[in-house]
Parts: structure tokens; sequence; C-alpha cells
């Protein structure tokens, strides 16, 4: 029962509060250039099933440069969690976008639109998808390398970039559309407590059906958008952490995303930590919990992530 009434009362607290009148969404341009922050339409028009023009409607990539003489050509990808009711954006956004940057890193925060606004699966994925391709599109503009881009999710977000990490798509050579002629997969994976297992019918932990009304279109989606039913070789290398104590999503789901890496030969790692709730972003001050980053960096390093890509100069930064 406390597992219960931890995940509804997570949920409640992720919904956005409706708003009287849907107000047209001007995405701001170079509005924070003076903080090397930019953000940008991962589409120029209507995205596609899109069910409006308002700020909910406009998935977009909100851009962090690295710090100038700095940079290493990596680039990465940050999904925040909430649900996909709403958006961590502080917690799992731009503070992990802020690490990334005073690491080298280029850092771009994903908005992607919310089954909370009607956006059910696959519509975030489509978002995801699309924002690694526009990354990978223009790396050369970017000043990054485009075998070099990471992704990491927390909860909902762990999830999204999980699927992106499992179900990608080719590039398309012959696309009109330049960004749809390159991959949409992630060469590297970090997942924070990811809500690997949240579509089910078993409410005694935090469930997307439940949370969203969809209880008749579990199964199928829960066929349709497993992360651990569609690891392969191809999957990328992946980075792992849990707590053992969490309470709205059980460690048991991560451990079967590692269980189908190791099976499918994926290089992987993964943390498990006694303690900490879940939500922890980068750290509450538990003395353990608190050097997951440490970890991480450690394996971005043996990646080579950290060190200046060959293929990139000039890589610019603020």
């Amino acid at each position: 029962m406390k597992r219960i009434l931890a995940g509804v009362a997570l949920a409640i607290l992720m919904i956005p509060a409706a708003v009287a009148e849907k107000q047209p969404c001007a995405v701001p341009g170079n509005d924070n250039s003076f903080l090397g922050i930019e953000t940008i339409r991962l589409w120029p028009g209507e995205a596609p099933q899109a069910k409006g023009a308002s700020c909910e409607d406009v998935p977009t990539l909100t851009i962090f440069e690295p710090i100038r003489d700095h940079a290493n050509g990596s680039a990465v990808l940050v999904f925040p969690g909430g649900g996909y009711a709403g958006l961590s954006g502080n917690l799992e956004g731009t503070q992990i976008a802020a690490w990334f940057t005073a690491r080298g890193f280029r850092a771009f925060v994903l908005s992607y639109r919310l089954s909370s606004h009607g956006y059910i699966l696959p519509v975030p994925l489509l978002d995801a998808r699309r924002a690694i391709q526009t990354v990978r599109a223009r790396a050369r503009d970017y000043h990054i390398d485009p075998s070099r881009i990471v992704v990491i999710g927390f909860s909902a977000g762990g999830h999204l970039a999980a699927l992106a990490g499992t179900q990608f798509v080719p590039g398309d050579p012959h696309a009109e559309d330049p960004i749809e002629r390159v991959s949409s997969r992630p060469d590297y994976l970090v997942l924070g407590y990811p809500w690997i297992g949240g579509i089910t019918t078993d409410t005694r932990h935090l469930s997307y059906c439940k949370l969203f009304n969809i209880m008749d279109r579990c199964e199928e989606l829960r066929k349709a958008y497993s992360p651990d039913l569609f690891v392969t070789k191809e999957t990328p290398p992946t980075f792992l952490y849990h707590t053992f104590n969490d309470e709205t999503v059980p460690v048991e789901q991560p451990l079967r995303f590692y269980e189908a890496l190791v099976k499918a030969g994926v290089p992987s790692e993964m943390h498990i930590f006694a303690n900490g709730t879940h939500g922890s972003g980068l750290g509450r001050g538990d003395a353990a919990l608190d050097q997951w980053p440490t970890l991480m960096e450690a394996w971005l390093r043996a990646q080579g992530l950290l060190t200046p890509s060959p293929a990139v100069t000039g890589a610019g930064g603020r």
C-alpha cells in the first residue's frame, strides 16, 4: 500500500494545472544567447500528429553550449522525467545539461509532447527520434562528432531514452528533409531510475495505463513500447543506475532491461544503491547515492567521450 500511495502522490504532483485558454506558442530563438542557451522547434512547422499550435503541441530542443576552449565534440540529449504528465526540467534537465557542459559536451534538453495533453505513445518517441536526428544532421553546425551522441533520461525520460535506443530508425537517403536522412540511433545510453516497466496493468506501482485511463489498450501498448522486449546487439552501450528502495519504480524493472542487454551482448554497466528515493537527480545528500555521477563520468571517460574528438575542430562554446 505504501508503494501505491507513493506512486499516486507522485503522479498527482506531476500533472500540470489546466489552463483556461490555450495560447499560441512562440518558441524563443536567442533570448538567452548571453547564457549560451537557445531553444529551437524540432519541426519548422506543425509537428506530426499535433493537436494544435500551443506550447504543449510544440516539441523543442534547448541547446546549452560547452565552456569555451573546453569543448570535446561530444553531445548529450537530456530527456527529463515526469511520468509523461509533466517535465522535471530543472532537476532532470538544466542541472544535467550543466553537469555535461562543464565537461565539454554540447547539451540538448528535449521538451517532448506529453500524454497528459493527449499525446499517447508513440508520439513522445517520434519527438525523441527527431531530436537525435536533428543533432546528428546538424553535427557540423553544432561542432560535434555525429558518432558521439549520448542520450540520458530519468524515470519516464529513461523509458523514452531506452525506447529511442531500442526502436531507432535508419536514415532515408532519399528524404527531402535532410534531418530524416540520418539515423536516430543514439551512440550511448545513460538511464537514471528508468520507468522501464511503466506500461502495465499492475497498479501496485505507478502505471502509465492507469494514469492516463487507457487500461483497455494497455496490453497492446505494453507489447509495442516496453524497451526490454526490443533489445538487440544493435542497442547502444548503456550505463544504468537505480536504488533498491525506490517505491515508485521497483528495481526489478531496470534489472529486466539490464538482463536483456547482457543476453544481447551489449556492453553495459549497472549500479544499484541501497538507499534513495525516486527522482534523486544528481543527488540529494546520500553519501553513497551521490557518487553515481562520478561513476558515470568514469564510464564516459572509458568510452573516450571526455577527450577531444579528432573529427571536430573549432568546437566553440561560451
